[in-house]
């Protein structure tokens, strides 16, 4: 009888951040069920509890752990990295998905330094720590993965700003390419994920009339917010080895946004094909 699981992560440990929902719990529950073992991290050390309940219910015992962190904090970062090899014995995989897109990200103008400062921290420096002791690790055992979410906001300009975010996202681009070139002999490989709109209750929730959704779905030829189901099969994509020739890429996974410029009349009939895990 064939285990419950594919194989394109077969032997293979990643860590995901941002792990305890969106897509971070997707890719979570995505890579266990191609059968890597995957270190959970999240700020919320329930919700990614949970994620590894969920891993654990579906595809047993030991699978899955789960560990508290904080990327801003380059001690927890290093900590997560470590759990990977003293619980499963190496690393193959990073995702360094987790982000914030504060509130109160606006403009040059109403943005306030600590707004500003927050979210380089996070976006930024977490990726880079993120990044920094992913390559030891990596470094060790041949080589390995690496994904850094970005945004299709970094590859395009919006007229409903959120600077911080914005600029942390080009930062991350910018970054990822600089460590692909840098490490690709060492078979240490960097890719970007650029995420289009996607249909989450954050955003939701913000865009919560059908003027304000329309807005930008003018803008998406799919004419429909992505799922984030859609971006953890592109990640899972980036850490298999299907991608063996890929680093320094920016992969977009928006819906033909950034590849448009008039975008098709009539309703859409497109949709998301995926089961969510959540």
């Amino acid at each position: 009888m064939s285990p419950p699981y594919g194989s394109r992560l077969a032997n293979k440990v990643a860590v995901i951040t941002g792990a305890g929902s969106g897509i971070g719990l997707e890719s979570s529950v995505l890579f266990a069920s191609e059968g890597a073992q995957v270190v959970c991290a999240d700020i919320n050390d329930k919700a990614a509890a949970a994620t590894v309940e969920k891993i654990t219910s579906l595809f047993g015992k030991g699978r899955a752990v789960s560990i508290r962190a904080d990327v801003s904090n380059e001690e927890d970062v290093k900590k997560m990295i470590q759990l990977a090899v003293s619980e499963f014995g190496k690393l193959s995989i990073v995702f360094n998905n987790a982000g914030i897109m504060h509130p109160a990200d606006d403009n040059a103008l109403t943005t306030s330094e600590d707004i500003w400062d927050l979210t380089m921290k996070i976006n930024v420096k977490g990726v880079w720590w993120g990044c920094k002791y992913a390559i030891e690790e990596m470094r060790k055992t041949g080589g390995g993965s690496i994904i850094n979410t970005a945004s299709f906001v970094a590859l395009r300009g919006a007229a409903t700003p959120q600077l911080a975010y914005t600029a942390s996202k080009g930062a991350v681009l910018a970054m990822t390419r600089e460590l692909a070139v840098v490490h690709a002999k060492e078979n240490i490989r960097f890719n970007s994920l650029c995420p289009g709109p996607l249909r989450t209750p954050l955003l939701m929730e913000f865009l919560n009339t059908d003027d304000k959704k329309n807005r930008r779905l003018v803008h998406v030829p799919m004419g429909r917010f992505g799922e984030a189901i859609e971006q953890a099969k592109a990640a899972l994509f980036l850490a298999s080895d299907e991608s063996s020739y890929m680093t320094g890429t920016d992969m977009a996974v928006d819906g033909g946004l950034c590849a448009a410029y008039v975008t098709p009349e009539g309703e859409t009939i497109s949709n998301s094909p995926h089961v969510s895990y959540q």
